[in-house]
């Protein structure tokens, strides 16, 4: 073997990845290997058939097919979770000059005549008729994905879709690279603090930290989470709140990085795949296989809960006017965005005498991870234990093992702080299965990366109640990963729809907003006391404040998600008229006028940072949080610890992953269809205020 080939740690897939020894220019040689080999690995497994070699059976066929993916596949994903979370110009420069060839090598899968044949070949057979279940489905997934993505499609026409996808490849890791670049580019110096007036102190301080780490006086702000929200939320001064709203929602919107016209090609090319694959919109496309089934669908059911909500909106919107000008006077009038969170959080303070920066003390990092581990250990019957000596990709990245009784389920990652070389928001990736590396006896690899507060000096990160909640959401997605029983990789896991794959997520959020489940965690980081039962009460009281505009918020990024990609014409229009587009649809889902420079959608990392991605998907985080609100339901009525009911909830949900439709899965738990008033009544819109 070439020595560089031995030492390059991408070239060799294993459980136990060596995070520290990956570097960029491992990079371009291993992808490009692991293309050439499964290439040759699905031209041989074509050829060893039509020489009748190997009879047509499942393993020959499917077996072989996901082993000759599975080497890049692991590759390519660490290379993409290091982009996002160890990122540099060199190894940003390297996955782009890489992530064309691997979009080309899985566009032409489905599009190899002799592949597309024998899978159509196979289904005809003996065994593909007696398949168990689960290998029955992936078998039928399998060639309608393959139809999908051009199988059916004449030669010139797969060469023209293998084009698209290679250009949209380009263009959505450049869109992707431009937001963390405009991201990590902002930086507000303030001389002193007096600006920051009513900001949490935690925030301060970080913020003179983040200017001494610069070699400067007095405060840093950025474009971080633990930064802008704190500010928009808390700061008196008003011009602060506008400078960091506008700098926050004008991202990647100018100068080299803007990518205004980036997204207007995105979507130019998915329109045109969708075209060419025989579907009127690229909704129609992606949504087909979900549970939504098409973007008419989709946009009905937002419309559905648009409906049910507006009312309350509108009032929730002039209680919010009215407030503020009875509090500042006529100065506030009208609302700007930037005064929204601002204004919102004092009425609620005064409505519910609560301030949520109290509850900071009771949820420090260590307290919420013990929370999470002591629930799924009551609900599920498993234990997650702390590990040590493992290879990880940031000192501050922390390791854990999954136990269900003596036998290892996995092992995940944490990694939880925000840093320049991080990308924003919170994710969960499944890093591979333990029928990938059995040997290793690892079990299912997976990690959690987020961007809450971090530790000041001599103090634990302590965290705000929404930084919790994220965290128990992301732990959800992990749990779906690695209670997964499933041998097919396909169709393990978060292999799901998309508008269900949030149900196990969400869900966890419960945790967070009931007491026992609350109780058992939110304590005093100094002393260990209970959160008060007075503050309980105001926390629970203020659930549902402000939910209709919360509800409408998610509702106007999912309408003009679907609208993005149904009706709007990208071809012919130009950077500004998709910007005009956008707010002209946000508008009607906002508290107040969209200034004429907002630019939130150019930093939308959910509908174009990938080729897919949310694109067309974004209703999906409410179509799944009516699932989770009427799932809840049951661990609400027999207690929220039962461990009848999580077990349930596990077999029944958890550990199919994609086995069965979700509509199934969700019926097996709860013997019936879904029903939309229990999000409704959640949120305070409809029934229970």
């Amino acid at each position: 073997m070439n020595s560089s080939h031995a030492n390059n740690p991408l070239l060799h897939p294993t459980a136990v990845v060596p995070f520290s020894r990956i570097e960029p220019a491992h990079v371009e040689p291993a992808i490009s290997t692991h293309i050439a080999r499964g290439r040759d690995a699905i031209e041989q497994l074509v050829q060893r058939h039509a020489t009748g070699e190997d009879s047509h059976s499942w393993a020959t066929i499917m077996d072989a097919l996901d082993a000759a993916v599975q080497p890049l596949d692991w590759a390519a994903t660490l290379v993409s979770h290091l982009d996002s979370v160890r990122s540099s110009d060199d190894l940003s420069a390297a996955y782009a000059a890489v992530r064309p060839e691997i979009s080309a090598f899985y566009a032409d899968i489905p599009v190899h005549s002799g592949l597309w044949d024998l899978l159509s070949s196979f289904a005809q057979t003996e065994e593909a008729r007696h398949l168990d279940p689960v290998r029955a489905r992936a078998l039928r997934k399998t060639i309608d994905e393959f139809r999908r993505h051009g199988a059916t499609l004449s030669g010139d026409e797969k060469r023209t879709l293998v084009k698209i996808d290679r250009a949209l490849s380009s263009a959505t890791l450049k869109f992707s690279q431009n937001v963390l670049e405009a991201t990590g580019a902002f930086a507000l110096y303030l001389e002193d603090d007096r600006r920051l007036a009513g900001v949490p102190p935690h925030v301060v301080a970080a913020a003179h930290r983040a200017a001494a780490a610069d070699e400067r006086a007095g405060y840093k702000l950025t474009l971080h989470a633990p930064c802008v929200i704190p500010v928009l939320t808390y700061g008196q001064d008003r011009a602060l709140r506008e400078e960091l709203w506008r700098a926050y929602n004008r991202r990647a919107s100018a100068g080299d990085s803007n990518n205004a016209p980036i997204i207007c090609h995105i979507l130019s090319l998915r329109k045109q795949k969708a075209s060419l694959l025989g579907y009127d919109n690229f909704a129609d496309l992606v949504l087909e296989d979900r549970m939504a089934a098409s973007g008419t669908r989709a946009a009905e059911f937002v419309e559905e809960l648009r409906a049910a909500s507006v009312d309350a909106f509108e009032k929730e919107r002039e209680e919010l006017s009215t407030f503020a000008r009875a509090r500042d006077g006529e100065a506030v009038a009208p609302l700007r965005p930037w005064d929204v969170s601002y204004y919102g959080e004092l009425l609620r303070q005064a409505r519910f005498d609560f301030d949520g920066e109290q509850l900071r003390p009771y949820f420090s990092t260590a307290r919420v991870l013990e929370g999470m581990f002591n629930t799924v250990e009551q609900l599920y019957g498993v234990r997650v234990r702390p590990v040590g000596g493992v290879d990880v990709w940031h000192p501050s990245v922390q390791t854990y093992e999954v136990f269900d009784g003596e036998k290892k389920l996995g092992r995940f990652f944490a990694d939880l702080y925000p840093r320049d070389d991080k990308r924003g928001g919170a994710w969960m990736h499944g890093l591979s299965l333990e029928s990938e590396f059995p040997a290793d006896a690892a079990g299912h690899l997976g990690l959690i990366c987020a961007n809450v507060t971090a530790p000041s000096e001599g103090a634990p990160a302590l965290l705000d109640h929404q930084e919790v909640e994220t965290l128990f959401h992301e732990f959800g997605h992990l749990m779906h990963h690695l209670l997964t029983e499933v041998p097919i990789r396909s169709m393990a896991g978060t292999n799901v729809a998309w508008d269900f794959v949030e149900l196990p997520s969400q869900i966890m959020e419960n945790w967070c907003w009931h007491g026992d489940g609350l109780r058992a965690f939110a304590k005093d980081h100094e002393t260990g006391a209970e959160i008060p039962e007075e503050l309980f009460s105001r926390l629970l009281r203020s659930r549902t404040f402000r939910g209709a505009s919360q509800m409408m918020r998610q509702l106007g990024f999912a309408a003009l998600d679907l609208a993005l990609h149904r009706e709007f014409s990208p071809q012919t229009a130009t950077p500004a008229e998709l910007l005009t587009f956008c707010r002209e649809r946000l508008s009607a889902s906002s508290t107040t006028e969209l200034p004429s420079d907002e630019a939130t959608i150019c930093a939308f990392n959910h509908l174009f940072a990938s080729a897919t991605g949310y694109a067309a998907g974004y209703y999906s985080y409410k179509w799944a949080e009516v699932l989770d609100a009427d799932a809840f339901s049951a661990f609400a009525a027999k207690g929220l610890f039962d461990r009848e009911v999580g077990s349930h909830f596990r077999r029944t949900i958890l550990a199919r992953g994609d086995a069965a439709p979700p509509e199934e899965l969700f019926h097996d738990f709860l013997g019936r269809p879904p029903k939309l008033a229990p999000l409704l009544e959640r949120a305070g819109i409809g029934g229970t205020p």
